[in-house]
């Protein structure tokens, strides 16, 4: 058997040097502040002491709270309605005063000064006097000019009448006033001439509430922010937040550049030698497959170019990133195993670079293994949707983990609508796979449970065709899975190739035993026929099922098990009678497959599994001697005459393939009970 000869050459090594140059040269220029600390814990490095001045930036809370302030507390605006005022005046002016014409003049008298005030409605009054009225104010909008008015000097509707009872009654007190009044209108003069303009207050007030100051006192150089062992307070850690905001953006690197540059290539040499070794390790053969090389960088790479250049412009937003699409990625085309270690390395530069880079980088490697996992169970169309809730709720519950201790610093509601967006951008994202598919050549996952359907055309023309090719298929396919779980090979992948790898037997099925039964009552197709010609008629099922699958577009990885299911040995059968009946020795090439010798464990155990199916049904005893003997005489078999030699399967795996073959049969064929037939009375 072969073993992976697996070298470190130049289709290792250029790609890799690619990756490491493309990570020095993103990296920051800046020098990330170098301390570590949380509110509640004490400094544990030496005295700070400021180096530059530099501003107390206000907290998120400090600013949602004057911003909210400021809402509560809006100054409105009015526009004065000099109509209202003139109609009221001449309105007065026709008053029917009965006996009192006299109190006309009062009358106005007193209108032009509630209107000089103003007057508002009492219904859905817009004005606030709160809880202190002396300080209360209101801006209105009269001859292009806004003036700024107490509201104690404000009326509203009812004041404003009651305001002219008692400016007329004060100089009348020998008749009822208020009778008069009444019955000459006059109350109903006073209308509001102060109009609420709530597009200009909503204009203002926002505009106002903009213009916030984003900071509180300021720190001079060498004052001294935090001493060695003291406990950071709220108050200490926001000076030390805005040291380092100030520290980052203006300060950076004070040191020679060169230097600077070279801890950037030792951080990229270290990180690309972390993806390297998880290859090595997990999967060697990957460096020998170029196309899965490669796509591993891309996906390696776009999770540190995004990391990077988000955290570059805008770092807020690196919670609206969809970092769980690596995990699905990957698990598109490897096995678990490769999933976690690749997206702890695609990671490293969130931890490393962001500022909250440890919340983020545990964030995200939760929801990318909790992604993988519920995408097992829902991944067809709008089921997505489920999964993109699930890795949201996993987010969520990281994220507010990690705020009940103190580490997340951010604006909560901001924070969660962005995780939100960013899970659902991973149901956005993923299509790309199988855009991947065809730039790289690869097989998804999701393509082979497609494949794996047995709805689909050529499966259902298969079970039409060859019913009894179609039912030896699917007791191959269950025997290969087993097969393939017990060794960790990819277990779909045999699946999907167990069920098409007899395909071309559609074209000629009664040439094949298991469909025997098409065949008129009494006839056998090979009646009549030399053994060559049943040979070559048996060997074309071969060329015809790749044809088949180029004419449904069947992926190359699942032909290749068409190719390889009996690699290059012969049909058994035939050439033993050609032989037997004196056939000659030295013609004897059209008795063999010309096929290709399995590759891949995969193809392995599809050809051992595909042999030991068939054969199966001759046996005559169900014991389990009997099946151990079988299965290591199909595997003796195949190996003697060269059918293992070009495949990358060890004798350790080789021999768990034999014992789950042999269980398996023990279990298909175990021996049955026999029914007691039922006594009957002949009384």
């Amino acid at each position: 058997m072969k073993k992976p000869d697996i070298k470190v050459n130049y289709r290792v090594l250029v790609p890799l040097v690619i990756v490491f140059i493309i990570l020095t040269l993103l990296f920051p220029r800046a020098a990330k502040f170098g301390y570590d600390y949380r509110k509640g814990s004490p400094w544990a490095y030496e005295t700070l002491i400021a180096q530059f001045d530099f501003p107390i930036l206000k907290t998120d809370e400090q600013l949602r709270e004057e911003r909210s302030k400021n809402k509560t507390s809006l100054v409105p605006y009015y526009r004065y309605r000099q109509e209202v005022v003139d109609n009221s005046r001449k309105a007065a002016d026709k008053l029917d005063l009965g006996e009192y014409p006299s109190i006309r003049t009062q009358i106005i008298s007193s209108l032009d000064g509630i209107y000089s005030n103003g007057v508002v409605s009492d219904e859905g009054v817009k004005l606030d006097r709160g809880d202190d009225p002396s300080t209360a104010v209101l801006y209105i909008h009269k001859d292009k000019r806004v003036t700024k008015r107490p509201v104690t000097e404000v009326f509203k509707e009812s004041e404003a009448r009651a305001k002219l009872l008692s400016d007329v009654s004060a100089k009348n007190s020998k008749f009822n006033v208020d009778s008069v009044l009444r019955a000459s209108g006059a109350y109903d003069l006073v209308v509001p001439n102060l109009e609420y303009d709530s597009r200009t207050t909503d204009l203002v007030n926002s505009e106002n509430s903009s213009r916030i100051s984003t900071t509180q006192g300021f720190v001079s150089a060498g004052q001294l922010i935090v001493s060695e062992d003291e406990i950071v307070t709220s108050e200490i850690a926001q000076m030390l937040d805005s040291y380092k905001v100030e520290y980052e953006n203006n300060m950076g690197y004070g040191g020679p550049r060169i230097l600077f540059w070279l801890g950037n290539a030792l951080i990229a040499l270290v990180i690309t030698f972390l993806f390297f070794l998880v290859i090595y390790f997990l999967n060697k053969r990957i460096f020998s497959d170029t196309r899965r090389f490669w796509y591993l960088i891309l996906v390696f790479l776009i999770a540190v170019i995004v990391t990077l250049l988000v955290n570059k412009f805008a770092p807020r937003f690196l919670y609206m990133v969809p970092f769980t699409l690596t995990a699905l990625y990957v698990e598109a085309f490897f096995k678990n195993k490769m999933n976690l270690p690749v997206c702890i390395v695609s990671f490293l530069p969130l931890l490393i670079f962001a500022s909250n880079g440890a919340v983020l980088f545990v964030m995200f490697t939760v929801a990318s293994v909790v992604a993988v996992f519920a995408f097992k169970y829902f991944n067809q169309g709008w089921q997505q949707f489920i999964t993109a809730l699930i890795v949201f709720f996993s987010l969520l519950v990281t994220y507010f983990g990690f705020r009940l201790i103190g580490m997340a610093g951010d604006d909560p509601y901001q924070a969660v609508l962005f995780m939100f967006i960013g899970s659902m951008l991973t149901v956005a994202g993923y299509p790309l796979i199988y855009l991947f598919e065809k730039m790289f050549n690869l097989l998804s996952n999701s393509r082979l449970r497609e494949l794996c359907d047995t709805n689909n055309p050529l499966l259902q023309e298969l079970e039409h065709k060859a019913p009894g090719t179609f039912q030896h298929s699917l007791q191959v396919m269950n025997m290969a899975y087993a097969a393939a779980r017990a060794i960790d090979a990819n277990a779909l992948l045999v699946r999907a190739g167990a069920l098409y790898h007899d395909i071309g037997k559609m074209k000629n099925p009664a040439c094949f035993i298991e469909n025997e039964s098409l065949s008129p009552v009494g006839a056998r197709y090979h009646d009549g026929l030399t053994p060559k010609e049943s040979a070559v008629a048996i060997i074309n099922h071969v060329s015809d099922g790749v044809e088949l699958a180029e004419e449904y577009k069947i992926p190359d990885p699942i032909t290749e098990f068409i190719r390889t299911h009996h690699g290059t040995s012969n049909t058994g059968y035939f050439y033993n009678k050609y032989l037997n009946e004196g056939g000659d020795p030295s013609d004897v090439s059209c008795f063999f497959y010309k096929g290709r010798k399995p590759q891949t464990k995969e193809q392995i155990i599809l050809m051992i599994c595909d042999s030991v199916e068939a054969a199966s049904r001759t046996l005559k005893d169900n014991s389990p001697e009997t099946f151990s003997t079988f299965v290591e005489n199909i595997v003796a078999g195949k190996m003697n005459i060269g059918q293992f030699d070009e495949a990358d399967i060890s004798l350790k795996q080789l021999n768990a393939v034999k014992e789950v073959l042999k269980g398996y049969l023990s279990q298909i064929y175990h021996e049955r009970v026999a029914y007691p037939q039922r006594k009957t009375n002949n009384n």
